[in-house]
């Protein structure tokens, strides 16, 4: 199954798409893609049923964030090998961790607004994955038991808050706007190996990403399993799993984001999305 979320800013609906690729309005089903209805049991009543039976939403309508009500955003850094190159650091013994705050979250084809007194904007192509079975000391064997689905995720960053500011990365991947995910979150049965998919990302049309999940460090199962033994993860918690080569950042010299730009970007399966940036004024 394809679910997503649909509708002006905090408004959101439930929705999945049909066989066509048209979509289907869920919320005479469940109120939201969230909680309850990410686990095995919620998905499973979900895919009982026949989209042909549900409304069809007709004409444009905005995405928006694929999860509703997420509790954490987890994001792990330098998980890709030749990502850690192209910056000069080290490949991490262990998975990096850092949070990006849930008010970062945005719709896949929403504006991003650079921040106040940014340089140094830039952008990652990641692989989204979506908690839908609590998952607290997990083996790797068991781990993808857990996952609900995968998405697409942009994990915006301003560097010099990130790195030139102290303390930890937070603050340069939290900007309000800075969590694009979506369009949709492919359930699990949809997704054969989440280490073998192909992703993109282009600005104004220039292709700096072009990667695939088979070079990370840490798989999805090895990241659910590590995650785990720290804390708690819950229906709809989204972990960001690292992004591969191409950074603005590892560009000589280094390559920024501005107002007016437009970046691209997609994964294999699970959709595409299109950013304009925008000035925060």
């Amino acid at each position: 199954m394809k679910l997503l979320r649909y509708g002006p800013k905090g408004a959101e609906k439930p929705g999945m798409l049909d066989a066509d690729g048209g979509i289907r309005d869920l919320s005479g089903v469940v109120a939201d893609i969230a909680g309850a209805v990410l686990t095995p049991e919620g998905l499973a009543k979900l895919a009982a049923i026949d989209p042909a039976t549900l409304p069809r939403v007709e004409g444009a309508v905005r995405y928006g964030p694929c999860v509703g009500q997420v509790g954490k955003f987890m994001c792990i850094g330098l998980n890709y090998a030749d990502h850690a190159a192209e910056t000069g650091a080290e490949i991490p013994k262990e998975p990096i961790l850092f949070m990006k705050a849930t008010s970062a979250l945005n719709g896949p084809n929403d504006d991003v607004v650079i921040p106040r007194g940014s340089e140094k904007t830039d952008w990652e192509v990641e692989l989204g994955v979506i908690i839908g079975k609590p998952a607290k000391y997990v083996s790797e064997a068991e781990a993808l038991e857990h996952v609900a689905g995968y998405c697409v995720i942009n994990d915006y960053s301003e560097r010099a808050f990130q790195a030139e500011r102290g303390g930890q990365w937070t603050k340069g991947k939290s900007q309000d706007t800075f969590g694009p995910i979506g369009p949709w979150l492919v359930t699990r049965d949809e997704v054969a190996d989440p280490q073998k998919l192909a992703m993109w990302l282009t600005v104004n049309g220039v292709t700096r990403q072009d990667g695939s999940t088979k070079t990370m460090v840490f798989g999805v199962a090895q990241l659910v399993s590590y995650l785990s033994q720290f804390m708690t993860l819950h229906p709809g918690d989204v972990i960001s799993s690292g992004t591969p080569p191409g950074v603005g950042l590892g560009m000589k010299p280094p390559v920024y984001l501005k107002p007016g730009d437009v970046v691209e970007l997609g994964i294999e399966g699970l959709g595409q999305q299109r950013q304009v940036l925008k000035a925060d004024i």
